[in-house]
């Protein structure tokens, strides 16, 4: 062995070795040292996972700046890391989403930005400390993990260890083993279906449901068009409107607000594809909407975006296997919503099946993700079911509640 590997092998069994003995201590993020550690930890401890797709360095920089994220607005929170020694072994965000408590009613707190190794004790006081911060505040109890809306990253991965598709979550299996193990309890499961092109073929997926689909379009009076390409700013207030109607009513959704709107306009408008965007209407009233996009992460995973490299240079990487040795076989439908006015009408089954003939109309896609659907949602469950997708992954959400302190 080459005696720089020695080395290195040396160093690393003693940094093992000041890992498990160190004590551990939970320090909240402060300056900008501190903020670096938090940034770049998650390019750390996931460099060995050939699943782990590194997000675009200016888009985590955003996420994370409190003046940059529009759910700042409106939230009030803390990072935090947890360090063995001079070594950052965690992070975790503890946070209040005022907007959420209003409008659900809840008098709750959240937690997100949740990475760490495999060792409870850190894992164990980064969530205390989370739920201490929640909690000396006079909140009832503290959900996630969630960063920082159910319009970005919700849930820890808890099924389907694979590569994750566009905007959505992933970490090691031993995540939720190490919340269950710091007192947290399930609150809800969030599931991503999958269907290929031999699934589709398989299951005759688009005869079986074309003459149901025309069918219901019919006796409910639906009409299903494009969106339009030509007027793409008229067309994004009516996606806008749309989606802050249809989602009211969901287990732990917030309407948008303008800014945060116009922030998704603009990050799916990156990767939107007019191709794969529909607008649902019955009796020529606006009803809902459905949007696929390009699976970016396919690209990402190739161009590999981390610190130390110049932003430019990724792009230019990125660029090359999009359009020039394109590598995305995969599309993700992260959007969809149907008013509750012309709900169990069937508008959702038609804009599912407007969607994904459209994607298997197009040769380059492969496969599609559906995700992610409540566990709950019984009728998209269904309608997902029996257009031949699968559930291959599960996203969970935790919870623990606060014990009520009596006066003596």
């Amino acid at each position: 062995m080459p005696l720089a590997n020695k080395l290195q092998t040396v160093i690393h069994l003693y940094q093992e070795t000041y890992h498990m003995v160190a004590p551990v201590t939970v320090r909240k993020v402060e300056n900008a040292a501190d903020f670096r550690a938090f940034f770049e930890f998650p390019w750390t401890i996931y460099r060995n996972d050939p699943h782990w797709v590194p997000p675009l360095l200016s888009m985590r920089r955003d996420l994370l700046d409190k003046q940059k994220n529009p759910a700042w607005e409106y939230m009030e929170g803390e990072y935090f890391a947890a360090w063995r020694g001079e070594q950052i072994v965690g992070t975790i965000t503890a946070f209040i989403n005022h907007r959420h408590n209003e409008f659900h009613e809840e008098h709750v707190g959240w937690f997100g930005s949740f990475e760490v190794y495999d060792d409870q004790e850190a894992a164990t006081a980064l969530l205390s400390t989370a739920a201490e911060w929640v909690k000396s505040r006079g909140y009832d109890a503290i959900i996630g993990p969630q960063t920082f809306t159910t319009h970005e990253d919700v849930g820890v991965l808890v099924e389907g260890f694979v590569r994750p598709v566009l905007l959505m979550p992933y970490n090691y299996p031993y995540y939720a083993g190490l919340i269950e193990g710091a007192g947290f309890t399930k609150a809800m499961d969030v599931f991503s279906f999958h269907l290929s092109r031999q699934g589709a073929q398989e299951h005759a997926t688009a005869d079986r449901l074309e003459r149901l689909t025309k069918a219901v379009m019919k006796r409910n009076k639906i009409t299903v068009r494009l969106i339009d390409r030509k007027r793409l700013t008229e067309e994004f207030v009516l996606f806008k409107e749309i989606y802050n109607a249809a989602w009211d009513k969901n287990w732990g959704f917030v309407p948008m607000t303008p800014r945060e709107l116009d922030g998704l306009v603009e990050s799916l408008g990156q990767f939107f594809d007019p191709n794969y965007a529909f607008f649902a209407y019955v009796e020529n009233q606006p009803a809902g909407f459905v949007m696929a996009i390009p699976d970016f992460n396919q690209v990402l995973h190739k161009a590999y975006p981390r610190p130390g490299v110049p932003e430019a240079l990724t792009l230019l990487q990125a660029l090359w296997h999009w359009k020039i040795r394109p590598v995305i076989d995969t599309a993700r439908i992260p959007l969809m919503g149907v008013k509750e006015t012309f709900r169990n009408k069937g508008v959702d089954a038609v804009l599912y099946y407007y969607v994904l003939m459209a994607l298997l109309n197009d040769p380059k896609i492969q496969h599609s993700d559906s995700g992610w659907i409540l566990e709950v949602n019984e009728n998209m469950v269904s309608i997902a079911l029996s257009f031949g997708s699968t559930i291959y992954k599960k996203h969970r959400l935790y919870e623990q509640r606060f014990k009520a302190v009596e006066n003596s």
